[in-house]
């Protein structure tokens, strides 16, 4: 690997999770990228961790206000004020197999100006869950790769129209005609959806890499916390809230910045819909 990778992991009161991930990246096969780890104001003793036992990554820190979209956002400038050729963004619940980094640079060989993300597989379970999608800008669905790709042909790139930053590497240049994640529209989540479509409508390609696997923790994610035990006022906080993946003022931004306008109004509609009552049909399944 020639090119100079550096990977931006925000992280924030989950010092178990980041050591496992950490710990992943030091087995990797190659070793030719820096690890930048954005403490947002952690109080679990994640720093100290990080100072005893990982002294190789770079530390920043945040005051407990980044969160993701800004913390990414620091550890991105730190890559590019470095000379960064490639950044890849990755979450601390995550577990990268020993190869990952190895077989993302493989592939960055055939594709060098493409976004790659990464191929998720439950890490207590070890079965596939995430292979990229293809959204449907008319009734704000999406198919699932991994529903239309045989379980023998699960290897190599394939087409997406989007990808989540769990594990995405991006060409620095990227950034440069793009920007940053919108930290001020998306906080916290769709950042990653709306930079990658960004990304597609200038140009540049993206894939899910199903060679390059990652291990992660669905139930860890902040709406799925919000979807067990339901009760109403995280169904509140699902639709309203910072962590909620539902939020409907990021999804309304989100559709108006990147839905094509001819199908806007009914991305819009059934984009409601399925937040508003998705919840509600998920809890009457779990009551009955």
């Amino acid at each position: 690997m020639e090119k100079p990778l550096f990977i931006i992991i925000p992280v924030y009161n989950r010092k178990e999770f980041t050591k496992n991930c950490l710990l992943s990246l030091r087995s990797q096969t190659v070793q030719n990228f820096t690890v930048v780890v954005v403490d947002d104001g952690s109080t679990d003793g994640t720093s100290e961790l990080l100072k005893a036992e990982f002294p190789e990554v770079v530390v920043l820190h945040g005051d407990g206000d980044l969160w993701w979209s800004a913390s990414t956002n620091l550890g991105v400038n730190f890559a590019l004020q470095h000379n960064a050729e490639y950044i890849m963004t990755l979450n601390d619940d995550t577990i990268a197999t020993e190869n990952y980094i190895e077989k993302m640079f493989f592939w960055v060989k055939q594709k060098p100006n493409a976004l790659l993300g990464a191929f998720a597989v439950d890490a207590v379970s070890k079965k596939p869950i995430y292979g990229g999608e293809k959204i449907n800008w008319f009734n704000a669905g999406k198919t699932l790769l991994l529903d239309q790709v045989d379980s023998g042909k699960q290897f190599g790139l394939h087409s997406v129209s989007h990808f989540p930053g769990r594990g995405l590497l991006i060409p620095a240049k990227v950034f440069s005609v793009i920007g940053m994640f919108d930290d001020k529209h998306f906080p916290q989540s769709l950042a990653d959806f709306d930079f990658t479509h960004r990304a597609v409508k200038l140009g540049f390609e993206i894939f899910c890499n199903f060679d390059a696997k990652l291990l992660i923790y669905p139930q860890e994610s902040g709406d799925a916390k919000l979807r067990q035990k339901k009760s109403w006022k995280k169904y509140y906080n699902h639709l309203f809230g910072m962590k909620g993946g539902g939020n409907l003022k990021r999804f309304f931004f989100y559709a108006v910045r990147n839905s094509p306008i001819y199908f806007l109004p009914f991305f819009l509609f059934f984009g409601i819909v399925r937040r508003v009552f998705g919840y509600l049909f998920d809890w009457v399944q779990e009551l009955e």
